[in-house]
């Protein structure tokens, strides 16, 4: 059986070795590996695949490891093996991504990247990317380091007036920040910092409160855009190169204008139910402007179409963060002084979760959950669908959350919007729509049915989870509930009688605690109700009662 990959991709590398592969252009395949993704590389295969062989000059691994590591700066400290496969020897070079800019020992640095055809291939990496590169391995700040060109006459007093509103407006602004001279709230905010002994605008400053003019003249990379589309038509579209605190506010007068609402009875009250949540609106924007790459070409933007809602940056996910451990991830982020001056002013979530903010954002009306699949290496793209609103859901959330006079744990809401969805589900089954470990769930599911909010049928390993009868009673779903509840009584009575066929024709209880995981009683139980509707009749009493099939 073949082991080896069938095509290359960006962590996958052939190189024919027939001639003998030179040595230089090794170290700079691992080269451009290392400074990307790491990966393997098979040394005496072909690009289309077809397996030819290693070089003999190739089959010491030991020596080719010492070559790479002799060769590149720093080292780089690959694994290398050969394999016997289609009866010819392969070596296979596993190359670790590197935590820093790799080299060759000629001074040669190179990416991988993939051509239009699908196909990788090794580039030069240029000067400007390799500070993009050092902010994705979280080495480099670029948000508090001087503006080349930047004198304090390009900041704005009346954009310093607007953040000192903003920290006076906002719950979780610093207010103490409100007592300092515009002097040292520029210095605590990083706003401006040290150069040869003199303060001059940090990245960050210009971002915040720099002139427009001196924006769009020394950060050229700093745009925005908000577009609304009603199917093919533009209905707005509006791109703008402004300070991000007056960015946000605009971004927010539009949204209003662009994010309709329905009224809810609850109780004596009616309150509104936006199409898109906007404190989820909010942690996207300050997301998309806090760990967007400021060295690349490409605007934050904003979309609102017949779909939902997209939200996209330029600069993809940095090192260490996937779409699989987005909600559990340790927060850290490209622009960390940009972020925490964010959070400062109060516009950011200060436990760095905004994450959380936005699924919640989802979840509490009962919608498909936020989507960053379309995301890339080169560009973070978040989708939020429009959909209408489940209003028993949103009344079972409401009900619960002002019992406990706190919110649910994200936790809590994403088991109780897995079941919403799929109805009736199992413990693994919420493991793979999450993402989380079994470790985390499984408290959290057993407080749940606890607390009465979701019940359990099944034991052990087969457990399943319903949402509580009195959800599909406020939403007027007892079909849907009786219909998922009752799955058990039929699957289990099936169940019974098809390992009694597989036995002759014969079941004991001991069978059937041990085939659906329940206890005696339960088991005995059910025994009874098959004898009842005369499926299965007794045929030896006693202690070890076995039973035969009605034929």
């Amino acid at each position: 059986m073949r082991t080896i990959p069938l095509k290359e991709t960006l962590e996958v590398e052939f190189k024919s070795d027939k001639k003998r592969y030179p040595d230089t252009d090794l170290v700079e395949a691992v080269v451009g590996m290392a400074n990307t993704n790491g990966g393997v590389l098979y040394l005496g295969v072909e690009d289309n695949g077809d397996i030819t062989g290693v070089n003999d000059c190739h089959k010491d691994e030991i020596g080719v490891v010492a070559l790479i590591a002799n060769n590149t700066v720093p080292s780089v400290s690959t694994r290398a093996e050969l394999l016997f496969e289609n009866n010819m020897w392969v070596l296979k070079i596993e190359i670790p991504m590197s935590k820093s800019i790799v080299s060759t020992s000629t001074g040669k640095i190179l990416r991988r990247r993939l051509k239009l055809d699908g196909t990788p291939e090794n580039i030069p990496m240029y000067a400007y990317e390799i500070n993009s590169r050092l902010t994705e391995l979280s080495l480099l700040d670029i948000s508090v380091q001087p503006l080349a060109g930047a004198t304090l006459e390009d900041l704005d007093n009346e954009q310093r007036n607007r953040l000192r509103r903003i920290i006076k407006a906002s719950p979780s602004g610093e207010k103490n920040l409100l007592q300092l001279s515009d002097e040292e709230l520029d210095k605590a905010l990083r706003i401006v910092v040290s150069e040869n002994g003199k303060m001059v605008p940090s990245v960050t400053g210009m971002l915040l409160i720099g002139k427009d003019e001196k924006i769009a003249e020394l950060m050229p990379t700093v745009k925005a855009s908000f577009q609304v589309l009603e199917g093919t038509e533009v209905r707005l579209n509006e791109e703008f190169t402004k300070p991000l605190l007056e960015t946000f506010e605009l971004f927010e007068t539009f949204m209003k204008a662009w994010n309709p609402e329905r009224e809810m009875e609850y109780g004596l009250f009616r309150f509104a139910i936006p199409e898109f949540d906007n404190a989820a609106f909010r942690e996207s924007l300050v997301n998309a402007f806090c760990h967007r790459d400021y060295t690349m070409l490409g605007n934050v933007r904003v979309q609102i179409d017949d779909e939902g809602m997209t939200v996209s940056n330029p600069g993809g996910f940095i090192d260490g963060i996937n779409l699989k451990n987005l909600l559990t991830v340790e927060p850290h982020g490209r622009n960390p002084a940009l972020a925490d001056a964010l959070k400062r002013i109060g516009l950011a979530e200060k436990t760095g979760r905004g994450i959380d903010r936005i699924f919640e954002g989802s979840i509490n009306y009962g919608r498909p959950w936020p989507d960053y699949s379309e995301s890339t290496s080169k560009n973070v793209k978040l989708f939020i669908a429009r959909a209408k609103a489940d209003l028993g859901f949103i009344k079972m959330l409401a009900d619960e959350q002002n019992k406990r006079r706190k919110s649910l744990s994200i936790y809590a809401l994403m088991i109780l919007s897995a079941i919403q969805n799929e109805r009736r589900i199992t413990l693994d089954r919420i493991v793979e729509l999450t993402n989380l470990s079994e470790a985390k769930l499984r408290p959290t599911v057993e407080k749940l049915v606890e607390d009465g909010l979701i019940e359990q049928f099944g034991r052990g390993n087969s457990r399943s989870f319903v949402l509580n009868a009195k959800l599909y009673r406020s939403s007027k779903e007892n079909i849907k509930y009786v219909r998922q509840t009752g799955i058990d009584d039929i699957r289990y009575s099936e169940l019974i009688l098809k390992l009694a066929k597989t036995q002759g024709g014969f079941i004991t209880k001991s069978d059937v605690v041990d085939l659906l995981q329940v206890n005696a009683n339960q088991a005995y139980e059910l025994i009874r109700k098959l004898q009842k509707d005369g499926a299965i009749v007794l045929v030896q009493g006693g202690k070890y009662s076995k039973y035969k099939i009605v034929e």
